[in-house]
């Protein structure tokens, strides 16, 4: 029997080894591809001002001898203002390539200092790399100049500044006891006043720079020569034909860092020791550098240099080391020459050697340098705290100059130091210094008289001939009448210089008169000598009239007799007297003549004034009239149309009270404009003079509604004024020739406009009637911004302002109306006689007033032309 075997299952594997090979074999492309794509390099692009010296395919790019790129491609720019060079950057140079990263071009250079670039004789130009901060980029600028300092090197960059370059350049030597130590990279400008020099100190001498070393410029050969003999330096062969720097150090000082800044000078000798100190003075003359700083005959400094400034010159000078302790806050500085004289010639070798600079220490030693030291041109006066200085005036010159002797009794005391004109050029002004044991006989009355060279005193007793000195002939002189007080004189008081004695007594009599200074629109008529008046006799005089500027009135000067001081103390007002005064009227003519003097030189008068009514502490004024004296007015300027009908004593009225007048109404040069002098009676002054108050022309104007202002038909024009709010004041004012919209209405009332095709006949007062009574007006109309309507400005009075609101209709209810039909038949519609003359608005509302459709202020309303029958049929409860 054939025994069947049974099958065997097998079980099958999920995952097969031959699978290994295709992922082994796809890992393995993707990791080529990703290395092929990450090591495929970095395109990037340089713009350089020109592609000489590169060549693409062969210009390789290059840090630290390292080959980092190679140029792709060179293209012209867009404006053609250089060439853009691609670069293929290796991928190890990715973060190197950021914002701040510099590129340049890297040819072989020769000068004196050396040889640039030796590498690219052999290997060609190449573009060198130095790496910076910043963003990662792909655009640069190539530098025209290899950059100072490339990352990577050490030691220390500091800056030296100078006023010039000199023979230095890039790769000039810096020294240090004569060994190079570093070496100069760069240079710039700083302005058009400096020269900045960028200079690197290698890593093994970086320490040898403190932060107050002294640099000092060694090039070239310096060669001084004087009366002393000549000196001959320099520093070394490669100084004298590269140029070089040489600096001092300083073992205890802090070590310099980058960017440090000192300044280069040009010698050893300026740069060490010393004080630098700095004189100021007017001119430079007779001083140079090199001028010489002597103390008792002993060269103790020398001056570095000198310049130019906006208030003259400042000088640059430096004191030697060993006489820095001289130098005080209060030390004195004067230029010293040869004197030469009759008695013969002092320092003679200086007309050889020049000027020197003397110096005198002082004995503030304790206290701070000042900034600056003033140049004396002569030997200071040590004496001059002690002496007397005087300040005096005359009206004019006295023969007298500069260096004229002051004298008592004959006897010199003191000397003339400057005579020039005042201020304000009214007087001569002459300085005097008196020597200290005569400074005593100046007493509070003291004055001074010129004396003559030449004096003759005829009479019938005989001819005295007296004549003085060569000095007082050449320069003049001036003695001094020390006067009977015993009050010493005030500091800073000016003394007067009379022609002679008896000018000087008169002086003194008009010192015993009361003064007092006037403020006048004009001249008021008046001149020097013009007498004044109280009640018609007279109590002074007229000093001066002078015109001032900055105020445009005048200063009258008066004079009132001493003995009428009480009559002055109280509350006082002056007016201008009119040579011939008439006042006519219904009752009469009163004619008022002035005296014969005051009517040929002008006068003016006193008056006083109630102590209830005075102003208290305001300044004097000279009114008009007595009127407006009297009434304490004040002065304003008007300025109108030249065509205003505006006349002298036409009035300035508020709601038709008269609050002040003009007194004179003149044509301006342009012929356009007009200008009135006015003024407002004090008690209204105060209201009227604000910046914003309101003038404005007042002319009678008829119509069918009446005449307005009809006073004017006899008065003629006034002008009419509305107080303004501003707390700043104003005495010149525009005047308008008719008053603004709103003028005279409440500042409750409720203001709106009305809005019409035209303006029919309506006008300025046309009335607004509810309900045939008058509730408000037409204020004022003018055109709209574009022209297709007129705008008229209206109110309605505060207690009727509840009657209008929003459902309210205005229209027109002027003359006559008249409806004719063919079968309605004619239908005539007019108002009330008021309103067939004058014209007039009726206003009907709908709805009573609430919160909620009030008419607001400034609302806009179309005027309608004709009533519809319902509206007058409105009549809510109000």
């Amino acid at each position: 029997m054939t025994q069947i075997e049974s099958p065997k299952v097998v079980k099958k594997k999920l995952f097969s080894p031959i699978w290994l090979l295709p992922i082994v074999a796809l890992a393995l492309g993707a990791w080529l591809g990703i290395k092929s794509i990450k090591e495929s390099g970095i395109e990037i692009q340089i713009h350089f001002p020109s592609a000489t010296g590169i060549d693409v395919g062969k210009t390789l790019v290059k840090y630290q001898g390292l080959t980092v790129g190679k140029v792709k491609d060179i293209g012209i720019d867009e404006d053609l203002k250089g060439v853009n060079v691609k670069v293929m950057m290796d991928y190890r140079a990715k973060p190197f390539l950021n914002k701040e990263t510099l590129f340049w071009l890297v040819t072989p250079k020769a000068s004196i200092t050396g040889v640039e670039g030796l590498d690219a004789l052999f290997s060609g130009n190449y573009i060198a790399i130095q790496p910076g901060k910043g963003n990662a980029a792909t655009f640069f600028e190539a530098e025209r100049q290899p950059p100072p300092m490339q990352i990577g090197t050490e030691g220390v960059m500091i800056e030296l500044t100078a006023d010039k370059l000199g023979s230095l350049d890039v790769g000039s030597p810096v020294f240090f006891r004569q060994i190079p130590v570093g070496s100069v990279v760069s240079y710039r400008l700083d302005g058009n006043a400096r020269v900045i020099i960028s200079a690197f100190i290698q890593e093994q001498y970086a320490r040898l720079v403190k932060k107050n070393s002294h640099f000092w410029n060694v090039s070239g050969v310096k060669v001084d020569a004087s009366l002393a003999g000549i000196k001959v330096n320099t520093e070394s062969l490669a100084s004298i034909l590269a140029g070089g720097v040489s600096f001092s150090s300083d073992d205890k000082a802090p070590a310099a860092q980058n960017g440090d800044s000192f300044a280069l000078y040009d010698s050893e000798t300026s740069a060490l020791g010393g004080i630098e100190v700095s004189l100021t003075m007017n001119d430079g003359n007779a001083i140079d550098k090199g001028t010489r700083i002597v103390y008792r005959g002993i060269t103790i400094g020398t001056l570095q240099s000198k310049q130019l400034t906006a208030t003259g010159v400042t000088a640059l000078a430096k004191f030697e080391p060993e006489y820095a302790n001289l130098l005080t806050s209060d030390g004195l500085f004067w230029l010293e020459g040869a004197d030469i004289s009759l008695s013969g010639i002092k320092n003679p070798e200086r007309l050889l050697t020049g000027s020197v600079i003397n110096f005198l220490p002082g004995t503030n030693a304790n206290t701070a340098l000042p900034s600056s030291f003033a140049l004396q041109e002569s030997a200071p006066d040590l004496l001059k705290a002690k002496k007397r200085l005087l300040t005096i005036t005359s009206t004019e010159n006295m023969g007298l100059t500069a260096g004229a002797e002051v004298r008592y009794k004959q006897l010199p005391i003191g000397e003339v130091l400057a005579v020039r004109l005042t201020k304000d050029l009214s007087a001569v002004e002459y300085q005097l210094e008196l020597q200290p044991e005569f400074a005593s006989l100046v007493r509070s009355d003291s004055y001074f008289i010129p004396e003559s060279a030449l004096s003759i005193d005829a009479s019938l007793d005989g001819v005295s001939v007296k004549t003085r000195d060569m000095a007082t002939i050449t320069k003049g002189a001036v003695s001094l009448i020390p006067g009977s007080s015993d009050t010493p004189l005030a500091a800073n008081t000016r003394l007067s210089l009379f022609s002679s004695i008896d000018e000087a007594k008169q002086f003194f009599a008009r010192q015993q008169r009361l003064y007092f200074t006037l403020t006048s629109v004009d001249g008021a008529d008046v001149s020097q000598g013009s007498p004044i008046y109280y009640k018609k006799m007279q109590i002074g005089s007229v000093e001066s009239v002078n015109w001032q500027s900055k105020t445009e009135d005048f200063a009258i000067k008066i004079a009132i007799d001493k003995q009428f001081q009480p009559l002055v103390q109280k509350p006082k007002v002056f007016w201008r007297n009119s040579a011939v005064d008439v006042n006519a009227s219904l009752a009469g003519i009163d004619v008022a003549v002035a005296p014969l003097q005051g009517a040929l030189k002008g006068s003016i008068s006193l008056g006083l004034l109630d102590s209830s009514t005075a102003e208290p502490n305001t300044a004097l004024k000279l009114y008009e009239s007595k009127q407006l004296a009297l009434a304490q007015a004040q002065a304003i300027k008007l300025t109108l149309p030249a065509s205003a009908k505006l006349a002298a004593k036409a009035a300035i009225r508020y709601q038709g009270h008269q609050v002040g007048e003009v007194t004179q109404v003149k044509l301006n040069a342009d012929l356009t404009t007009l200008t009135a002098t006015a003024y407002l009676y004090g008690e209204y002054a105060e209201h009227f003079s604000r910046s914003d108050t309101e003038y404005h022309m007042v002319d009678a104007q008829i119509s069918l509604a009446g005449i307005k202002a009809p006073e004017t038909l006899i008065t003629g024009p006034y002008i009419g004024v509305l107080p303004g709010k501003s707390n700043q004041k104003a005495n010149h004012f525009q005047v308008k020739l008719v008053e603004s919209s709103y003028a005279n209405v409440s500042e409750d009332a409720l203001k709106f406009t009305l809005e019409d095709s035209n303006l029919g006949s309506m006008k300025v007062g046309t009335p607004i009637f509810f309900r045939g009574i008058k509730i408000g007006q037409i204020d004022g109309y003018s055109l709209s911004s574009q022209g297709n309507s007129v705008l008229m400005q209206a109110h309605i009075e505060p207690q009727y302002s509840h009657l209008v609101n929003q459902s309210s209709q205005f229209w027109d209810a002027s003359g006559i109306k008249v409806d004719v039909g063919i079968f309605s038949g004619a239908q005539i519609e007019a108002g009330s006689l008021e309103t067939l003359l004058a014209g007039g608005i009726n206003v009907a509302t709908k709805e009573t007033t609430q919160a909620g459709n009030r008419l607001s202020q400034g609302a806009v309303i179309k005027l309608q032309h004709k009533a519809q029958s319902e509206w007058q049929e409105w009549a809510p409860a109000q």
